[in-house]
């Protein structure tokens, strides 16, 4: 028994919580946010701010800075300085100005698919243009195509590759040999890579996450990296990230991008949340991975033994599983809607995530174990209802 309740059940629909507006009897396994309350060290911290009761305008502190400093050099063997360190209202914010910021209309900006989606919208809606490189599993796990990769790095019209790392949906921790090739390949044909690391620090225990920026020297020279303590610590309504920049002129690209758009300025809670998450939360965040380790342990072993139909390549990072159904699939009928109306399971159909997306069902773990029984129930009874009406 640790020191923090993992199983207690929060009642969230009282705060509008985006993953809870559904239908009574629904239990929903959507979203990326989680069900568990955030660390106590960091609800003391913002209940003893929000005790001041005047809430004005907020500078960046350098207890911010200290804070995201100490913890990626201290978890994560990144060295970072004050002056590579931006702050951004969120990771997707970061994403969608760096990539108006840094390509002209119709340019192509290079993902890994399946991926997560809102990738889509930071491309399309600001004038570029999707190119796809697809991921393929090999032994028992998701690998890049690095062939595939490079001929659409090559393009002419190729300027910015979005990486996910950890990788969103499949789970995987790319190691620090992919992320150096990646690295290579980008500065071989021009292009800058934004690293989308939000999922960072949700990991197996006894697994690492390696940051784009240290693969090598060249990584760290032509990249954006993004991140956040939101999915860690479950404060994504914060508002709160950064962008680390090394490179100064890439830096002051995206500086006045973020300006531009209005997404560089915290909130009265942004700095208190992630200032009390990095240096106050690694210990419940070490027994929350642990938490979620065994959530996972759980949902492998009972679709082995109870969802035949159904494959389960075990993630090293998130609090998400990506499910293989593809011997289920009929594009006529939607899997994961056919499992909400009967049963009342709300899950993400994988064909949202792009190509190799199509006949998975993304599912997320991050909540009580009771949620997880339940949640595994219901998809068992509403793939054997599929199943028998295919």
């Amino acid at each position: 028994m640790g020191k923090y309740d993992f199983d207690k059940v929060t009642d969230r629909r009282s705060a509008w919580a985006e993953k809870w507006n559904i239908k009574d009897g629904e239990l929903p396994m959507w979203i990326a946010d989680m069900d568990f309350e955030t660390a106590p060290e960091v609800k003391k911290a913002l209940l003893e701010r929000l005790s001041l009761g005047a809430y004005g305008y907020t500078y960046i502190p350098g207890e911010w800075y200290d804070a995201y400093i100490s913890w990626w050099e201290r978890r994560h063997g990144l060295q970072m300085s004050e002056d590579e360190l931006i702050f951004s209202t969120g990771v997707i914010p970061t994403i969608s100005s760096s990539v108006r910021k840094l390509t002209s209309p119709n340019e192509n900006v290079v993902i890994l698919t399946p991926v997560y989606n809102i990738f889509y919208n930071c491309i399309v809606n600001n004038g570029a243009r999707v190119l796809e490189s697809r991921l393929f599993v090999k032994d028992g796990r998701w690998e890049i195509d690095f062939e595939d990769l490079e001929e659409k790095l090559s393009d002419p019209q190729t300027s910015l590759l979005l990486l996910c790392n950890p990788h969103n949906p499949v789970g995987r921790i790319w190691t620090k040999e992919e992320l150096a090739r990646i690295g290579e390949l980008c500065k071989k044909h021009g292009v800058i890579v934004i690293s989308d690391e939000i999922h960072c620090d949700i990991t197996d225990p006894g697994k690492d996450y390696v940051p784009f920026a240290s693969a090598s020297d060249i990584c760290r020279d032509i990249s954006i990296t993004a991140i956040a303590p939101s999915k860690a610590f479950n404060m994504a309504g914060m508002a709160s990230s950064a962008a680390f920049v090394p490179n100064k002129f890439l830096r002051h690209r995206v500086w006045r991008q973020l300006n531009t758009d209005e997404c560089g300025e915290p909130s009265f809670l942004a700095v208190t949340a992630a200032v009390a998450a990095f240096t106050k939360g690694e210990e419940w965040l070490g027994e929350l991975n642990r938490y979620i380790y065994d959530n996972k342990l759980y949902c492998e072993k009972f679709i082995a033994e109870n969802i035949p139909d159904a494959k389960l390549i075990h993630s090293e990072a998130t609090y998400l599983i990506w499910l293989d159904c593809t011997n289920l699939y009929d594009k006529e009928r939607d899997l994961a809607d056919f499992i909400r109306d009967k049963t009342g399971l709300y899950i993400a159909r994988g064909e949202q995530y792009g190509p190799g997306g199509e006949g998975f069902l993304r599912i997320n773990l991050a909540c009580p174990g009771s949620f997880v029984v339940d949640g595994m129930e219901r998809l068992k009874k509403g793939i054997e209802l599929y199943r028998g009406n295919l």
